[in-house]
């Protein structure tokens, strides 16, 4: 198996999907690297699997029958190098699984995996700069890449994990100043033009390489959570089991951002919120969770105020965070 593989899920993305293949095919080339790319289509009905089964037959291509979401479609595929996750027993292959006859499951881990969305442009050099930083430094398990928007402004890459600061600065009146700050968990944009790689809590998952060692001490990824938040939890774990997160800025990759979930906006912001429930009800102590809870509450009830025509869908919420 090669040295590198990266998984892409992909859900009715395409043409994002023949972008991120393309930039990757061309990235790979111009980096030299010695990696392998696993493609996970989950039910698609746009012929995303086609795109990438015919028109980049270099890819591995797993074909789940159900939109399985993120953490489990990854799995699949991290199953399928050889990865047993320590903290289940292997489940190994399900009906959701359709492995292509043209490809081996092999037994050999890769050094590293990187988690890469259908709607990223992966720019030369960025690949091979999170590999290197990976490789020289045997401490570190998770690297971020520094993002961009489509338009070529910045994007936060990296944050620091989700505090109740964070859930107050997005559901309470608080100035608005505070929302690029590191009460918000974010990083000071100098440490992403200083070009050298800095300490982080999590990236974002749009793009978060893991190293093999890492993955089978803290586990595969979570699969209750169905979309947003997994990788917060994954690095969570792995950073928790005495590994370091890094960004390394050198890394550019363009990230489009919110394709596929914009498809379910409704079904999205539920889902984000039942995600960081159980984020927030596994990692913080009785009363964080209560205050947590609290403020979700409170910042619920605003939202109805402002919005009453989506009552509806914020008293889910509430009823979640009960």
């Amino acid at each position: 198996m090669a040295n590198l593989v990266i998984i892409i899920v992909s859900w009715n993305v395409k043409e994002l999907l023949r972008g991120c293949l393309t930039s990757v095919q061309t990235a790979l080339a111009a980096d030299g690297l010695d990696a392998e790319v696993w493609v996970v289509d989950n039910a698609s009905r746009d012929g995303s699997m086609q795109v990438a089964l015919v028109e980049f037959p270099w890819t591995a291509v797993i074909a789940s029958q159900s939109n399985l979401g993120f953490a489990k479609a990854n799995n699949l595929a991290l199953r399928a190098m050889g990865f047993v996750d320590p903290l289940k027993p292997e489940r190994g292959w399900t009906r959701d699984l359709q492995w292509p006859a043209r490809r081996e499951v092999r037994n050999k881990l890769p050094d590293a995996v990187l988690l890469l969305n259908p709607d990223t442009i992966v720019q030369p050099g960025a690949l091979k700069a999170m590999r290197d930083f990976m490789a020289s430094r045997p401490d570190v398990g998770i690297v971020g890449a520094n993002l961009s928007f489509g338009d070529g402004s910045f994007q936060h890459g990296a944050y620091a994990f989700p505090g109740l600061w964070q859930l107050a600065i997005e559901l309470l009146p608080l100035p608005g100043r505070l929302y690029e700050s590191r009460f918000n968990g974010r990083y000071p944009r100098r440490l992403y033009n200083a070009k050298a790689p800095f300490p982080i809590d999590h990236p974002l998952g749009a793009a978060m390489m893991v190293r093999a060692e890492a993955i089978q001490q803290a586990g595969l990824l979570d699969e209750a959570y169905h979309m947003y938040v997994e990788e917060v939890d994954w690095a969570k774990r792995i950073t928790e089991a005495g590994w370091q997160a890094y960004c390394a800025p050198s890394a550019r990759i363009v990230h489009l951002g919110g394709q596929s979930a914009g498809q379910i906006k409704v079904n999205s912001f539920t889902n984000l919120w039942r995600s960081r429930q159980r984020f927030y009800s596994r990692y913080y102590s009785g009363w964080k969770y209560r205050l947590a809870r609290s403020l979700v509450q409170v910042g619920m009830n605003r939202k109805m105020k402002e919005s009453p025509e989506q009552a509806d869908v914020f008293h889910a919420v509430k009823e979640i965070w009960q």
